[in-house]
């Protein structure tokens, strides 16, 4: 089957590749999730406006991507979440929160889905998150998870 990506997947491709995957993946998973329109001509065309909107928010260059790693390594980024007894959160912390508090703690916007945390995140503690800012570069940051009072 082939497919025209919308959003990123991992181990897939980026918006705008034109990909061919396995059927049941593509009608049961990609198609319904709007990760994926089927291939067409016309769809053909939509590539073109999917990758300039991508090119509108993607790290531009080496040189800026480089930038925005040192920007992340001397970030210091704390969440609150409610926690029970042992430090067990209720929930889990997302990579929406994590984005958020990387931009309420003074660093650069960044995009939710290219976040790599290191498994879920349900206790209390420090992580490391890794976050790939371009093909060649990916810069790693510490997140202090802290119970709230």
């Amino acid at each position: 089957m082939k497919i025209i990506l919308t959003q990123e997947v991992s181990g897939l491709g980026t918006p705008g590749d034109v990909v061919e995957v396995k059927n049941g993946y593509g009608r049961n998973y990609l198609l319904p999730q709007g990760f994926a329109i089927l291939w067409t001509k016309g769809a053909e065309k939509q590539v073109a406006v999917i990758k300039r909107a991508r090119d509108a928010r993607e790290i531009r260059d080496l040189g800026q991507a480089n930038e925005v790693k040192a920007q992340l390594s001397g970030l210091k980024v704390t969440l609150t979440a409610r926690s029970g007894n042992g430090g067990r959160l209720f929930g889990s912390i997302t990579p929406a929160e994590i984005v958020d508090a990387v931009k309420t703690a003074g660093g650069p916007s960044l995009d939710r889905r290219r976040l790599e945390l290191p498994g879920h995140i349900k206790t209390t503690g420090a992580y490391n998150v890794q976050v790939k800012l371009h093909p060649e570069v990916t810069a790693t940051f510490p997140v202090n998870v802290v119970a709230a009072k």
